[in-house]
């Protein structure tokens, strides 16, 4: 009688443990999907659980203090950004009337009687006056950018003709610096779902980095699966730079008048519109290629 007995307390014991097992792993299951929301989603809601399991009951009401915490960090990481962003903006705007100014006043001495020292001085300060008003126009540009609020005005976009479009506007600008553009386009049209001032933007960053870098070639390839490549000849770079472009603010000697922020710039719009974009340098060429896959997903602004 006594082994029966033993068993029974056994097989009782076992199926105790097993209820409390599996309550367990459906609290960790529960925990998992909660925490992954929370992490991901703009709410104030902590973890909650269905079982009475204190251990699985400690550990949701820790990690709903660390959520708590990381939700202050974000707000207050949100704040920063944006009041940096209004920041630049209210110097840029600040700053450009008295540059505009210094130019004109420059203008008109230039137009005077000088001698050649004069001359000499005159266009130093207006050349760094003029790299100063640029600066100042690709930041407020840069800010306005990267803004989490500025709406994408998304519509299909046709690649193959903004592409024609961008190396028109830049024609005039990279014969007389004496590039000779080569486009290269699909027969079968390339449509993406894009903004199409963001693309304008973006190419024409592209093209302007090219006719900085170029040695007097260039080459603009459009592809059917979406991705635009533009390689030029470029002697003075290497791939320690190359891999440096896209950083803000980031300049090299060959880049003349150059504020560091157009490539910037580029890849920022690129990755809200969903793209890629990237440089290498191989045999003495530049090459940059800005893809945009057919299922890209714009990255939209978070909402209010």
């Amino acid at each position: 009688m006594l082994p029966w007995l033993l068993c029974g307390a056994l097989a009782v014991l076992a199926l105790a443990l097993l209820v409390r097992l599996f309550l367990l792993h459906r609290a960790l299951d529960e925990i998992a999907a909660q925490l992954g929301e929370r992490l991901f989603s703009d709410t104030n809601n902590p973890i909650f659980l269905s079982t009475r399991n204190p251990y699985a009951r400690r550990l949701a009401a820790a990690l709903n203090v660390q959520l708590k915490e990381l939700r202050r960090l974000r707000q207050r990481y949100e704040n920063g950004d944006r009041e940096l962003k209004e920041a630049v903006t209210n110097v840029s705007h600040d700053l450009r009337t008295p540059l505009t100014a210094i130019c004109g006043y420059l203008e008109l001495l230039e137009r005077g009687d000088k001698t050649p020292a004069q001359a000499r001085y005159l266009d130093l300060i207006s050349g760094r006056a003029e790299a100063m008003r640029r600066l100042t126009e690709e930041l407020l540009r840069c800010t306005v950018a990267a803004s989490l609020e500025e709406e994408l005005c998304l519509e299909p976009v046709d690649l193959n003709g903004a592409v024609e479009e961008a190396v028109a506007s830049f024609y005039g600008a990279l014969v007389e610096e004496g590039v000779a553009p080569a486009v290269s386009l699909p027969e079968e049209r390339v449509v993406r779902t894009l903004d199409r001032t963001a693309l304008s933007r973006i190419l024409g960053n592209l093209l302007a980095n090219a006719l900085k870098y170029s040695a007097g070639d260039l080459e603009v390839v459009l592809v059917p699966e979406g991705t635009v490549t533009l390689s030029n000849a470029a002697p003075g770079l290497d791939e320690v730079r190359v891999g440096r472009l896209f950083d803000r603010f980031y300049t090299v000697e060959t880049g003349r008048n150059s504020t560091g922020l157009g490539l910037s710039i580029a890849r920022s719009l690129t990755e809200r519109l969903g793209g890629t974009i990237s440089a290498r340098y191989e045999e003495g060429r530049l090459w940059v290629a800005l893809r945009f896959p057919e299922a890209a997903q714009p990255v939209s602004p978070p909402e209010p």
